[in-house]
């Protein structure tokens, strides 16, 4: 079966594990500390930045499944995907107003500036920018220098049109098949530990700390890719990303003051697990009903308005697939339904 026949599962459930990551770092970051906390030690060597990474990755690998959906759609895809940066661009700058620090608006900008003109390049001159960038990344404490890389990266590592044609070390979703998995996750998880040993007890420069995250970005990447069976609760959270995200930052602003007057530290990782628990019962409730998420919708809606494809419910033009993996355990609002009614509108 070809990539476009059915939503990339992997691609969704690791996005949705990276979300789950997320939400607890971004509760420990924004918790004001009143002085040292053993939960501080774990969240530096364990949690923090290893999970941004994945997700950066990812945003590069669903660029590219986006140009290649729409160009069946539209002979001007590029056109579309500016449009569908620019209204990404404006979602973030609206969610500035509730997290400073938020990421939409950077994102949708490297899109434009990095993303958009590499898609033009050959994959293989994307693959060599996206190493070099990452070199320098290693050195460079910014953030964004990791993120253009893996950008770029998650764009050269993007299925081509058919499943079968990617390679046997990639799979047939850019994301790895289980013997090599098996190798870079053994390699990363121990050049993580080493790294972070010697953060710990020597702390140099040269980019040490940033060579150790990303290999534990790595480490749980591809572990979760390597262990995990059931992934349907991970699937619903990928699916709904930008509408995690959003929400994920509005209840961490909301508990700001819980997690002041916390000194241990307990109260970010319970916020954490009961806001990510309450979004994966959400999104699989939605999901059973709706085709894409409150704010998916919204994103897709204005990318495509005044196309020949941007109707309220027209075929489905939003990134990855056409047509729903029938092996997905996420349930399927565009199945026949009893007494022919009429499918979803949303």
């Amino acid at each position: 079966m070809s990539v476009a026949a059915g939503r990339i599962r992997r691609v969704d459930a690791l996005r949705g594990f990276a979300v789950c990551g997320i939400m607890l770092v971004n509760a420990w970051q924004q918790r004001v500390r009143q002085g040292p906390a053993s939960l501080d030690w774990v969240m530096e060597n364990l949690f923090q930045s290893r999970f941004y990474p994945m997700f950066a990755f990812l945003f590069g690998v669903s660029f590219a499944l986006f140009l290649r959906s729409a160009r069946l759609r539209t002979r001007r895809p590029r056109v579309v995907m500016l449009r569908r940066l620019a209204v990404l661009a404006a979602l973030g700058a609206a969610h500035v107003l509730i997290d400073p620090g938020e990421v939409l608006l950077p994102y949708a900008l490297l899109g434009v500036v990095v993303l958009l003109p590499a898609s033009l390049l050959p994959r293989a001159a994307v693959l060599l920018v996206g190493c070099g960038v990452l070199v320098a990344a290693v050195l460079d404490p910014h953030p964004y220098v990791l993120i253009t890389a893996l950008f770029l990266l998650g764009l050269a590592a993007a299925p081509g049109e058919r499943a079968r044609g990617a390679g046997r070390l990639g799979g047939t979703d850019g994301l790895g098949s289980g013997p090599f998995l098996g190798v870079v996750c053994g390699t990363a998880a121990l050049l993580a530990a080493g790294l972070t040993w010697w953060w710990n007890h020597a702390p140099p420069g040269g980019g040490i700390y940033q060579a150790a995250a990303l290999c534990g970005a790595v480490t749980y990447a591809t572990a979760f890719l390597l262990l995990a069976r059931h992934t349907a609760v991970f699937e619903a959270l990928g699916r709904m990303t930008l509408t995690n995200y959003v929400t994920g930052t509005t209840v961490i602003v909301v508990a700001m003051p819980l997690l002041e007057a916390d000194r241990t530290g307990i109260a970010v990782v319970v916020l954490a697990v009961v806001t990510v628990a309450a979004q994966a019962f959400f999104c699989r409730w939605w999901l059973a009903r709706h085709r894409y998420g409150p704010l998916e919708w919204v994103w897709r809606t204005l990318t495509w308005w005044g196309t020949s494809r941007g109707t309220w419910w027209g075929v489905a033009a939003t990134g990855q697939t056409v047509i729903r993996d029938p092996r997905s355990a996420v349930p399927d609002p565009r199945r026949p339904r009893p007494g022919d009614q009429p499918l979803d509108r949303s």
